[in-house]
């Protein structure tokens, strides 16, 4: 059976001698084995034991409460347990970096679009950024709607040109101009506008909202807090006034 030094069993579990003769003088690691001139000689038992010491010392144990627990009758049991619970908090733990690393990257994305850097920039971006999800949540209502109006148009169309059958699509029309019209209030309650200028969230009135010019996430708008008037970035504004 392999025998080591102190300085041996030091270097293969990746501590000082000094960490070693410590956890000797509080019995933690008790040797195996004295020399006739005093030398202290560990066994492969004592190799594994100072690892579990050093793993259980990561995890944030104290030396008194590893002293406790290595004296319990089944000390494993209560390890597994320790190690079980830890690999769980280091589980949430890469959750929750993994989302800043998520929010970090989305940020940076965001500032390579903005012209002049500023604090303000920043605030804008991170406000985006926690306003998409509920855009997007919007943007899918906005589908799931069109499209089986959009089917039913072309059916009640076809259905025109090849049996000259005109009324359901006269009545298709009846339906879908009001409820054009509520969709368009419903869409302008439910987002707001920043102002690239003033950095300030605001809602435009109907009129100017219907007829501006647009892209999928802009609107040319004229900001009502610093009167700047340019495409302003659409934001989630349920909570607008």
């Amino acid at each position: 059976m392999s025998q080591y030094t102190t300085g041996e069993i030091a270097k293969l579990c990746g501590v000082t001698v000094r960490t070693v003769q410590y956890y000797d003088s509080r019995d933690l690691l008790v040797p195996s084995e004295l020399t006739e001139g005093g030398r202290r000689l560990y066994s492969e038992e004592d190799v594994k034991r100072l690892k579990v010491i050093c793993i259980l010392r990561e995890l944030g144990l104290s030396i008194n409460v590893i002293v406790q627990l290595l004296k319990e009758e089944d000390p494993a049991s209560v390890i597994d347990v320790l190690f079980s619970q830890q690999a769980q908090v280091l589980t949430e733990e890469i959750a929750e970096k993994q989302s800043q690393l998520e929010r970090l990257t989305e940020l940076q994305k965001g500032l390579k679009g903005v012209e002049h850097f500023s604090v303000e920039s920043i605030g804008d971006v991170a406000k985006m950024m926690e306003s998409k999800k509920k855009l997007n949540r919007l943007y899918v209502q906005f589908v799931a709607m069109a499209i089986p109006l959009e089917l039913i148009e072309c059916g009640t169309i076809a259905l025109w040109i090849i049996k000259g059958i005109w009324w359901p699509w006269a009545a298709w029309l009846v339906v879908m101009i009001p409820f054009t019209w509520w969709f368009v209030k419903y869409y302008h309650k439910k987002v707001a506008y920043l102002c690239p200028q003033c950095h300030t969230t605001f809602r435009p009135v109907m009129k100017e909202f219907v007829w501006a010019k647009h892209t999928l996430r802009t609107r040319k708008l004229t900001c009502t807090c610093c009167g700047h008037k340019g495409f302003c970035i659409e934001t989630w504004g349920d909570d607008v006034k």
